[in-house]
């Protein structure tokens, strides 16, 4: 007699969160005690155009089943073009992902500012959702990270 425990899926969400404004939004979510999940590990960055796509591909090779990447409202960027080279940036690598056959909900970019703890929270909740509802990433994962 065999009993299989059914765990549920929870979803690896890896989230590029600019230091300036969604990071800072991130902490303002914790401080005010508003929930997202555990699952969403965040990389702190200096501005969201230093997260270099290798960087979203390389985290979906690592098991991520989702990537988000957050910044500063265009216009409000410290280094006050930034965010415009990395909504260009991640344009391009979205078709680059629809081409070799990732889901389309797998990746999003976000602008959050560092008052939006309340956004910065429901996005990452939404989020979760979404790639939950798309289960495990077995396109871009790479066999040999397997435990």
């Amino acid at each position: 007699m065999s009993i299989e425990a059914k765990e549920e899926f929870r979803p690896k969400i890896v989230a590029f969160c600019c230091n300036w404004c969604s990071y800072a939004g991130a902490d303002l979510a914790g401080s005010s005690r508003l929930g997202y999940p555990a699952d969403v590990k965040i990389i702190r960055v200096p501005c969201s155009c230093r997260v270099n796509p290798m960087f979203i591909l390389r985290a979906f090779e690592k098991g991520a089943d989702g990537v988000i990447m957050c910044g500063c409202h265009p216009g409000d960027c410290h280094y006050s073009t930034g965010n415009y080279y990395a909504r260009r940036r991640m344009t391009l690598l979205f078709s680059m992902l629809d081409y070799i056959g990732v889901e389309n909900g797998r990746t999003r970019v976000e602008w959050v500012s560092a008052a939006e703890g309340v956004k910065f929270s429901t996005t990452m909740n939404e989020f979760v959702e979404k790639i939950r509802s798309l289960g495990k990433n077995v396109r871009l994962e790479d066999l040999r990270c397997r435990k």
